[in-house]
């Protein structure tokens, strides 16, 4: 694992309701750079509504959420008012991924991937441009450039979406189940991209059913359950011994249905 360092992401106390529904209960969590955290568990275990609590896209119902030293607390279902002030700072230190792909449709490929660092950033259009077919090289769509998404598989359209996400050189990368939309063939190229950005460093927080890519990449696995972190650990240890029952029975049920590679 790698603990170098200060945590990038510390999340102290993090509870969401939705009415009287309460879906994540008092999460802590560190993740330090260079660190790939991969979420397990089942739906509606709060795993997703997690994700988009980090970035605000769902606002906390309380707790605190640090990332690269931006800090946002939340109390009786709102953010306090110095944090939505810096709601916006949080926000461009994420990029996000998710299981829908969310590309423009009416925009190109490259079209897809400037507009983020142009508006948001005001990045200058020829400079964006270079980034962006340095990365859409990277995960494999340079020849794709000027086409619709309509015409690209859905594969293609999560690898737009991946290099959509780092253009914005943001300090994490949050994967909501980002190939639980695709085809089974078209899986393995979106895994294999997330993979190299793992080899290079990048910080990720990763929520997937693919247990494969768990065990593979992961530094740190984490079993969700009723919106609490059951337990962690290297992936060895939650794949082959778990020590809470619940992580168990979660295993257990997959390695029936012959999901666990």
């Amino acid at each position: 694992m790698h603990t170098n360092g200060n945590p990038i992401v510390r999340v102290q106390n993090l509870h969401k309701w939705f009415g009287l529904l309460h879906v994540l209960r008092g999460i802590s969590l560190e993740v330090y750079p260079q660190e790939v955290v991969v979420i397990i568990g089942r739906s509606g275990s709060g795993k997703s509504t997690f994700l988009r609590c980090l970035n605000l896209l769902e606002e906390p119902t309380s707790g605190r959420i640090e990332i690269d030293g931006i800090v946002v607390e939340a109390a009786n279902g709102e953010l306090l008012p110095e944090s939505r002030a810096r709601a916006r700072d949080l926000r461009l230190k994420t990029g996000m991924v998710f299981q829908d792909f969310n590309v423009f449709p009416h925009k190109t490929t490259l079209e897809n991937v400037i507009e983020a660092p142009i508006v948001v950033k005001g990045v200058p259009k020829e400079q964006a441009v270079e980034k962006a077919r340095e990365l859409l090289r990277k995960v494999g769509l340079l020849d794709k450039q000027d086409v619709h998404p309509i015409r690209l598989s859905g594969g293609q359209k999560q690898r737009i979406a991946i290099a959509r996400a780092l253009a914005m050189e943001p300090k994490v990368m949050l994967f909501d189940e980002p190939t639980s939309a695709l085809d089974p063939e078209l899986i393995g190229e979106v895994l294999a991209v997330m993979k190299d950005l793992a080899l290079e460093g990048t910080t990720m927080i990763v929520v997937t059913h693919e247990m494969g890519f768990a065990h593979e990449v992961a530094d740190r696995v984490i079993y969700m359950e009723g919106g609490v972190l059951v337990e962690e650990g290297p992936p060895d240890q939650i794949f082959t011994c778990p020590q809470d029952p619940r992580t168990r029975q979660f295993l257990a049920r997959i390695i029936e249905s012959g999901r666990l590679v």
